[in-house]
């Protein structure tokens, strides 16, 4: 198997189960133009997104990391008209260019950008003591994964998913010794997920246009 197969898959996959429309194709579009990284979730894995928020019946969404928008516009689809969705933005360019990506999408109304440092945005969000959320998606700077784990917790319900992408990092997930604070973080997220008393999980790999990487999923229990 090659990367050239794997991506010859997901490309099949998202033709048949994923096609794109013009805001999606936009989103992507105005992130590039804007310099983004080229990291958003393929569109097979934004339609995965979409089917565990609509499976779990999700009326409150938080997102931490939202790049240009690309998974959140999938994220908030799932959505019914009453509901909401959170996501946190470190970089103040890359939060503009997602407005703008949610606005076009007809998703303004019911999603909100929030900027700054997620540690420092989430312990804001905190404060304001919010309905609780069910589902949270945790895509942003990977040493900090144990953290946002941690304040997933805190800001959802028992039966609540939570989802940490990006787990596997190209198979060095399993080098216990390594310095790579993005390795130590995904571990660490792992062992909460393993050892905390409120959460049962698990994690998968994948490949495809992304090349080799992951995921984890966890539920909040009672």
């Amino acid at each position: 198997m090659s990367q050239q197969q794997w991506t010859a898959v997901d490309h099949y996959f998202t033709d048949l189960l994923a096609p794109a429309d013009e805001a999606l194709t936009a989103a992507l579009r105005d992130s590039d133009a804007a310099g983004l990284p080229q990291i958003s979730v393929a569109p097979n894995q934004g339609k995965l997104l979409q089917l565990l928020a609509q499976i779990q019946g999700a009326r409150r969404i938080l997102e931490i990391g939202t790049l240009g928008g690309y998974s959140t516009i999938w994220l908030a689809r799932a959505l019914p008209a009453d509901g909401r969705l959170i996501t946190l933005e470190y970089s103040p360019v890359h939060a503009e260019v997602a407005r703008g990506n949610l606005a076009r999408a007809g998703l303004d109304k019911i999603t909100e950008v929030r900027v700054g440092p997620a540690l420092d945005s989430l312990t804001a969000l905190a404060i304001e003591h919010p309905e609780p959320f069910d589902l949270v998606f945790i895509d942003a700077d990977k040493a900090n994964n144990p953290h946002y784990v941690e304040w997933a917790l805190k800001l959802t319900r028992p039966g609540s998913l939570i989802i940490v992408d990006n787990v596997v990092r190209s198979g060095a997930v399993t080098d216990a010794a390594s310095t790579e604070p993005s390795i130590q973080g995904t571990r660490e997220a792992l062992e909460i997920i393993a050892r905390h008393p409120k959460l049962t999980g698990t994690a998968l790999q994948t490949v495809g246009t992304k090349g080799y990487d992951g995921f984890a999923l966890a539920r909040v229990l009672d």
